[in-house]
């Protein structure tokens, strides 16, 4: 039996050329969210010191 995968934004089928998207247009959204912070990986707070060190590099 084989799973019918569907693309993380809006559920179509996938496709094999956008993978794991059914097109560019969800593709370029999920692209977006990464950008404008619609996502976010885990991690402790950033303390002030650490957002003036990531500055002098």
């Amino acid at each position: 039996m084989t799973t019918l995968r569907r693309c993380p934004i809006c559920a179509k089928p996938r496709s094999e050329t956008h993978a794991p998207f059914c097109s560019t247009r969800c593709r370029d959204r999920d692209l977006a969210l990464w950008f404008n912070e619609g996502y976010t990986v885990p991690g402790r707070p950033a303390t002030p010191e650490d957002i003036a060190e990531e500055g002098q590099g």
